[in-house]
């Protein structure tokens, strides 16, 4: 990355800290050959973080065995885990019961914690598809692989029709309101759209309507990666067709009732929806997020609605876009008021086609990370001395894929 950014040397430097941080302190090879990914900070493997964690490291796969191995191991352990409970979100590396298992939901001893998220399940299929289509790897297609497939179709189905469906339920006691759902765990009301129900968000926060469209659309994004394995690899016409069949129904769902005609930026999508006429107008800067959409490949930055969107959030009319001295960007209610996410900035980026957006986003980032060489979760735009978590291996790996997009360097998809 030198040679990219032969005037940037700290950012060339932040680059190789966070490229190697990452391998180097959170992942573990077991010797059943699967991967264990802690978070960072947090002695857990979430499916979604750790999905997240190793994707830049995609553009290696093709050259370097070991780290299509590692990678194709990290997945197996993810469909294992998705087989041990669809409905948890993060799990121990073995039954060793830590975590929260005082929770009032269904725990087992694999389980960190069990708090739903739709993009849980679809980050392992994500980054199924994208180790087959950059390294040309079918390995992680095992049996393993299309159990889980069955089970995270069956569990979306079911959350279709979460009021008079789902057996899912949460409450944490003694806890902060956005730790748990209302209505004894079961959420608040909704009614049927053909959109999947989400307990809580990529933030680990409870939603505020159980339709979060943002992960719905990543939903749509994985069945329909999940219908080309399925009639590539297995040759499993059952499968495609259900997998296919679902995204059509969750796509119509969005369409219908994830739009908001908003008077000021036109036609946007909403962050959530109850299908009962309420929504929330907002972005958070965890992905999936609206503001991810291009890089999920739900849409293009072209796409007028998406465009409006972006409008939307990345203003003051976002209750959750920030302004201070130092930085402007998505923070989130998960983190202190008024602070910042570096995701956020490093999303800004990859999902602009403006290249001098994209050299801000990295020199603001670079300019906030605390004279530490890493980036974390949240800081203070005022004081950016402030911060929460210096040790997150998402985040140093998204702003990893900015500066490589920044240098051409790509993930295929």
């Amino acid at each position: 990355m030198k040679e990219c950014l032969p005037d940037k040397p700290k950012l060339a430097q932040m680059f190789e800290n966070c490229f190697t941080n990452t391998i180097v302190t959170t992942i573990k090879g077991k010797e059943d050959g699967t991967t264990f990914v802690i978070t960072g900070d947090i002695p857990a493997m979430w499916l979604r973080d750790s999905a997240a964690q190793v994707r830049p490291y995609l553009v290696l796969a093709a050259e370097d065995e070991s780290i299509a191995d590692m990678i194709a191991g990290l997945i197996e352990r993810q469909m294992a885990y998705v087989l041990i409970d669809p409905y948890a979100n993060a799990f121990n590396e073995g039954p060793t019961g830590a975590g929260h298992q005082q929770d009032l939901t269904a725990m087992n001893p694999w389980i960190w914690e069990r708090k739903y998220e739709i993009d849980s399940l679809a980050y392992p299929i994500q980054l199924g598809y994208l180790l087959w289509k950059n390294s040309g790897s079918v390995k992680p297609f095992n049996e393993t692989f299309r159990k889980a497939a069955y089970e995270i179709i069956k569990l979306w189905k079911v959350e279709q029709h979460h009021e008079d469906k789902s057996p899912y339920t949460f409450q944490r006691l003694n806890a902060p309101l956005t730790d748990t759902l209302v209505r004894e765990g079961k959420g608040s009301e909704t009614a049927y759209t053909g959109m999947t129900w989400s307990g809580f968000r990529p933030s680990d926060d409870c939603c505020n309507y159980g339709y979060l469209i943002p992960s719905n659309m990543f939903a749509v994004v994985a069945l329909r990666y999940l219908d080309e394995i399925a009639r590539v690899v297995y040759g499993d016409a059952v499968l495609a067709e259900e997998a296919l069949g679902l995204a059509d129904e969750i796509e119509a769902g969005i369409r219908k009732f994830g739009v908001y005609d908003h008077p000021v930026y036109g036609k946007i999508y909403a962050y959530e929806t109850d299908g009962k006429g309420g929504y929330t107008l907002m972005d958070d800067a965890n992905v999936p997020s609206l503001l991810a959409l291009p890089y999920l490949g739900y849409t293009d930055d072209q796409d007028e609605i998406y465009r409006n969107t972006r409008r939307f959030i990345l203003s003051e009319d976002n209750p959750y876009y920030y302004r201070g001295q130092a930085a402007e960007g998505i923070g989130s209610p998960h983190t202190p008021p008024g602070y910042i996410w570096h995701i956020a900035l490093s999303m800004q980026g990859l999902t602009s086609s403006d290249r001098e957006e994209k050299a801000r986003m990295l020199q603001m980032i670079q300019d906030t990370d605390a004279d530490t060489g890493l980036t974390h979760e949240s800081f203070s735009p005022d004081d950016p001395q402030q911060f929460t978590r210096p040790w997150f291996s998402w985040s140093n790996m998204l702003f990893s894929e900015l500066i490589m997009d920044y240098c051409g360097i790509r993930i295929h998809s």
